[in-house]
């Protein structure tokens, strides 16, 4: 029995020589195959891309069509009186614009700036207000890396851009009310471009060899407004002596550079159907005082206020001698005694075009597109409460020639319009006004663009930053509710809209639309997007997007119908009016 152990040792150690002998093949299929094969063990390696593609695939199998989840913004009925009945998302690269009446301007208003579109996640994550206002996420060349209060807006290159990329990596956009100001910046070399140079420093940019005047012809006009919901504004022979008793080529010549003009109209004439009725009221104090004297009794007059914004236009280059020579003029010609104030430009631009400043102001307009409802609709519509109570006798006819898209067959109706405005004086057109940006010699990609701001991305000075100099500091960078120059220039850096403005003319060329078709009638516009454009957030262009930006726009019902004042004058006035607004 002791022996047991030892026999059964000599017995196994037998066996396993024999089987080394046999060339191992009792190992093969417990090592070998596992070893040469892996598929065991490469199979979670082969796996693991397999288990990330459907991850990586579940985004793109939102995208096909058939799980498209198109939006859409839509009025009740068209009796609200707007032009836009519903905007919907067809599929993902196509948007329908469906009208409650003809619009032939559709393409001209499509490319202005506070139509331009953001990610419709990004409109919902702020709510359409709060950092919307500070830090908007375009498709532009550049994005927005900060904006330092009081100092400038820094761009940074979009790497991802569709379109030709930023030839410089840095934009910075500074700001200065003072013309000689930002002459000096630029003689310094401290800046690449400044807008508006000073009429009285024409001639020294012209005689220095460093620098380059830049003429451009954005028609324009400066306007004397009066409200007439405050007294003695209501009374119409009040504001005709107005009309009569201010000498406005006295102004244009001592204040405007060569080549401004007196309108005999509020639009320019090189805006079709911009000149047609009966010129303006020629310069008559005697005819003038007979009418005050009608209101007030002879000699008797009122006392006021004229506001303004100190901030350089080209429609007004010297706002606080303008100011001045407007307190003189009223004095001398009419007897009518007013004070100055100077307003900050946010609140003066907020108060104004709502109608609540009780006096005079001084305010202007530079074309956005060349039709002319740019500069009548805006400013005569039903919705626009600047000048006080609108004036049926000049909105009806305004309304009803904006669906015309024959100039010629519109005539008659903007000679009926023209001729109230003449009748009503809801304001006086002071000039027409022309104007220069400067920039250095040697800044390659300038522009002189009659329609739209000028593109920082084309700007290259040989560096890395570009500067660009503008007259003051934008109220906000977002855009569908705001309707100053200051604000519209950043914004058109970062967002985009469906259609731009040729460098070199009004005509409408694409942009995030590759085409926007109308029907016949002008009552159905499509668009169609291009594809793969990302937003600066890296997510991707689609129908929905377009439609979200727009809804916060027009639709006064909409959860992000917010802003910066809630007006949204643009998406109000040139399309007649928000859908769903509560009454009143």
């Amino acid at each position: 029995m002791k022996n047991k152990p030892y026999l059964l040792f000599i017995l196994m150690l037998i066996l396993g020589l024999a089987l080394v002998a046999c060339g191992g093949t009792a190992e093969e299929p417990a090592v070998e195959e596992p070893a040469v094969e892996e598929p065991a063990a490469e199979e979670p390696a082969a796996e693991e891309p397999a288990a990330e593609e459907p991850a990586a695939e579940e985004p793109a199998a939102e995208e096909p069509m058939a799980e498209f989840e198109p939006m859409s913004v839509a009025a009740p009925n068209c009796d609200y009186g707007g032009k836009i009945s519903s905007i919907e998302a067809v599929d993902e690269l196509t948007v329908v614009f469906n009208m409650c009446k003809p619009d032939p301007a559709f393409l001209a208003k499509a490319a202005f700036t506070p139509f331009g579109i953001q990610p419709s996640e990004w409109i919902a994550e702020t709510g359409g207000t709060g950092e919307l206002l500070e830090h908007p996420i375009g498709t532009g060349a550049y994005m927005v890396e900060d904006w330092v209060r009081g100092d400038s807006v820094i761009f940074k290159r979009f790497d991802d851009y569709w379109g030709t990329p930023a030839i410089a990596e840095t934009a910075v956009l500074r700001w200065n009310q003072e013309g000689a100001a930002r002459l000096l910046e630029l003689q310094a070399g401290s800046v690449d471009q400044i807008t508006n140079v000073s009429p009285d420093d024409f001639q020294s940019v012209i005689d220095d060899p460093d620098l380059q005047l830049l003429p451009y012809a954005n028609p324009n006009v400066l306007y004397l407004a009066m409200t007439n919901t405050f007294a003695p504004f209501d009374d119409i022979r009040v504001r005709q002596a107005v009309a009569m008793g201010v000498d406005r080529q006295r102004i244009v010549d001592n204040f405007y550079p060569d080549g401004s003009s007196v309108p005999d109209y509020f639009t320019p004439c090189s805006i079709p159907n911009g000149c047609v009725g009966d010129a303006w009221y020629d310069f008559d104090p005697d005819a003038a005082n007979a009418l005050l004297d009608e209101v007030f009794g002879e000699g008797e007059r009122f006392s006021t206020t004229i506001f303004y914004r100190d901030v350089f236009r080209t429609y007004l280059p010297e706002p606080s001698l303008v100011a001045v020579e407007f307190q003189t003029q009223l004095m001398d010609n009419l007897g009518i005694e007013v004070d100055i104030e100077v307003m900050e430009s946010g609140t003066f631009i907020d108060e104004s075009t709502n109608g609540r400043l009780d006096g005079f102001y001084l305010l202007g307009w530079g074309a956005d597109y060349p039709h002319v409802t740019n500069f009548l609709d805006f400013h005569f519509s039903a919705e626009n409460p600047q000048f006080g109570d609108p004036f049926p006798e000049i909105y009806e006819k305004l309304e009803e020639a904006s669906t015309i898209a024959d100039p010629a067959e519109a005539e008659p109706l903007y000679v009926e319009a023209n001729n109230a405005i003449r009748e009503l004086v809801p304001m006086v057109p002071i000039a027409h006004g022309s104007a220069a940006h400067a920039a250095r010699a040697d800044l390659k990609g300038v522009q002189q663009r009659p329609f739209g701001a000028d593109y920082l991305y084309l700007l290259d000075n040989g560096t890395d930053t570009v500067v660009y100099m503008q007259n003051n500091e934008p109220i906000s960078l977002y855009c569908a509710d705001e309707t100053d120059g200051e604000s519209l220039r950043p914004c058109q850096q970062v967002v985009e809209t469906l259609l731009d403005y040729a460098l070199d003319s009004g005509e409408t060329v694409p942009a995030l639309a590759t085409s926007c078709e109308g029907n016949e009638d002008s009552t159905v516009w499509t668009c169609h997007l291009r594809e793969g454009v990302l937003f600066h957030d890296g997510s991707k262009l689609d129908a929905n997007d377009v439609v979200a930006s727009w809804a916060a726009g027009i639709d006064a019902a909409n959860p992000y119908h917010v802003g910066n004042t809630g007006t949204y004058g643009y998406y109000s006035y040139l399309w007649d009016g928000l859908m769903n607004a509560p009454e009143e």
